[in-house]
């Protein structure tokens, strides 16, 4: 009987090769991972930013529209 050691005992599942498509579709995720990561970071940057301002500004007081004199409506001459 052969002896049993590590190289004969468990077999070593090899994986396929990847493919170009497989190679693509990886570094394609990838890089939409890093652009929707850098997306949520300046959203939520610009979100703070945005907070920050309208609690730190007085808020502004509206000017009743009923002020303005109506114009007259013109005569038609017929």
């Amino acid at each position: 009987m052969t002896e049993l050691t590590k190289t004969n005992l468990f077999k070593v599942n090899d994986s396929k090769p990847e493919t170009p498509m497989d190679k693509t579709t990886r570094v394609v995720r990838q890089m939409v991972d890093e652009e929707s990561e850098q997306r949520q970071a300046k959203n939520s940057r610009l979100r703070n930013a945005r907070l920050e301002r309208e609690a730190n500004t007085p808020p502004e007081t509206k000017v009743s529209a009923g002020s303005k004199p109506r114009r007259s409506k013109a005569v038609s001459t017929q």
